[in-house]
Formats: structure tokens, C-alpha cells, sequence
């Protein structure tokens, strides 16, 4: 019985610990947002990307001490992924839900480890890093169709974004909330937020299909980079305002979702 209890409270630790991981996150996507309004008006000094973000907290007084909490979340909550994948939570046979399971711990795996590079007191460029992985997988056999392929993947994650905002389907994560009872405000941040991540990442993609065609791999120059090409375009400024709010947006549904969303 003890150990029924304790294996419980351990259960219910991990778990708590995993939702901070989506609160930290939006925290970070507050950030790139209003990094990203910086950009949009020309005063932008810091990336607008998750190295920009952490960059940011690290120089705050008790940044060492979130950057640390930062880390601990993110892998809980990467782990707590890695556990779904491996044993399913979605019903007999969903390789669908358990794909996404091992995509979405990846991605806090990673959030976890630039962490903890920050809080250690070093730091990343996310930009030059996506250039150098870049570089190194057209060195592989491939290289350039590995890249394309890697570009159409990235554009075609930021298209379900788009649709799962635009669809509303982010509601259906948060189980935890009684059905019908999310109000207009959630609606609209969830929206936004999911819409303009889309289009960010679908930058982000075509900037690396546009490394592979020209084989040129400082062409993939990550989020930080597909913001600024974005801002470059015509009306270029008012969409980035517009994005940089859809990543503020992100970041408030993102606590939304700490409390009542399944993790």
C-alpha cells in the first residue's frame, strides 16, 4: 500500500513538473514575441528565437534560478512525452498520437538542453546552429534532398498549426477544462497564437528548401532568420507585428493549457 502511494506521488510530481514545462514555454514564446516586435521596428539586439529568449532571462536578476527550473521542467515534460510514445495513452495502434509523442519530446528535449546551456553560463546562437546542421547533412550522401526534405517536413508541421488554430482544434487538448466551458478569450488567443506559429514555421521550412535548391546552407537561418525575411517583405512590418502578437498570444494559452491541458 505504501508503495501504491509513493509510486503515486512520484506520478503526480512528474506530473506537475511536466506542466510547468508548458508554462516555461510560454514564458519563452512571450519573449520571442515581443523580440520579435523589436525586430519589426528596427530595435532588435537579441535573436527573436528561443536563444534570444533565454538570453533574456539569463540577464534578469534571478535568471539562473528560472533558467534551472527552466530545465527541470522542459525534460520532465520531454520525458513524460518520450513515455507516451513508448506506451500510448491514445488507444490500441495510434502510431499517428505516438508519432506526435516523440516529435513533441524531441522538441522540449532539445528546450531542455538549451537550457541548460544558458543556465550554466554559456549560451547558443540558434541561428548559426541550424546553419551548421544545415551544412552538415548536404555534406551527407543526399545531402541537398535530405535538407528539401527536412524543409517540407518543417512547412508542413507550421500548415497543421495553422489548421489547428484556425479549426480550434487545440480545444481538444484541454481535457482537463469542462466541455463547453472555454470562453472567447481562450478561443482567440489559442487562434492567433497556433495561426501565426504556423506561418513562422512555415518560413522556417522554406528557408531550408531554399538552402537545398541553392545548396547554400546559411540560407536556413532558423526562426530568428524567417522573422526578419518576413519583416523584409512588402507590408513585411505590420505582418510581423501581427505574428510577434500571435506568439505573445501563444504564450498566454500556453498557461491555459498548464493548468487544464492533457500533457
Amino acid at each position: 500500500m505504501v508503495t501504491t502511494s509513493s509510486t503515486a506521488n512520484a506520478q503526480r510530481s512528474w506530473e506537475l513538473a511536466a506542466r510547468a514545462g508548458y508554462a516555461v514555454s510560454g514564458v519563452l514564446h512571450i519573449l520571442i514575441g515581443v523580440l520579435a516586435l523589436r525586430v519589426a521596428f528596427g530595435s532588435g539586439g537579441e535573436q527573436a528565437d528561443q536563444s534570444g529568449a533565454l538570453s533574456t532571462i539569463s540577464s534578469t536578476p534571478f535568471g539562473a534560478v528560472v533558467l534551472w527550473f527552466s530545465v527541470v521542467a522542459f525534460f520532465a515534460l520531454g520525458a513524460w512525452q518520450v513515455a507516451k510514445a513508448i506506451h500510448g495513452r491514445f488507444g490500441s495502434g495510434d502510431s499517428g498520437e505516438r508519432a506526435k509523442a516523440a516529435g513533441r519530446a524531441a522538441v522540449y528535449i532539445a528546450l531542455a538542453f538549451a537550457a541548460l546551456s544558458f543556465a550554466r553560463g554559456g549560451g547558443s546562437d540558434a541561428s548559426t546552429q541550424t546553419a551548421d546542421l544545415t551544412a552538415k547533412l548536404m555534406a551527407a550522401p543526399f545531402g541537398r534532398i535530405l535538407v528539401g526534405a527536412v524543409g517540407l517536413a518543417i512547412i508542413g508541421v507550421g500548415i497543421y498549426h495553422v489548421y489547428k488554430g484556425w479549426k480550434k482544434k487545440f480545444l481538444q487538448d484541454l481535457q482537463r477544462l469542462p466541455s463547453g466551458t472555454a470562453g472567447p478569450a481562450v478561443r482567440r488567443l489559442g487562434v492567433l497564437g497556433y495561426v501565426a506559429k504556423g506561418v513562422a514555421l512555415g518560413i522556417v521550412g522554406v528557408l531550408f528548401v531554399t538552402a537545398a535548391v541553392t545548396a547554400d546552407p546559411s540560407r536556413s537561418t532558423g526562426l530568428d532568420g524567417a522573422l526578419h525575411t518576413l519583416r523584409d517583405q512588402p507590408a513585411g512590418v505590420l505582418l510581423l507585428v501581427i505574428v510577434a502578437l500571435g506568439f505573445v498570444a501563444y504564450g498566454v494559452y500556453s498557461f491555459v493549457r498548464a493548468r487544464y491541458g492533457r500533457i
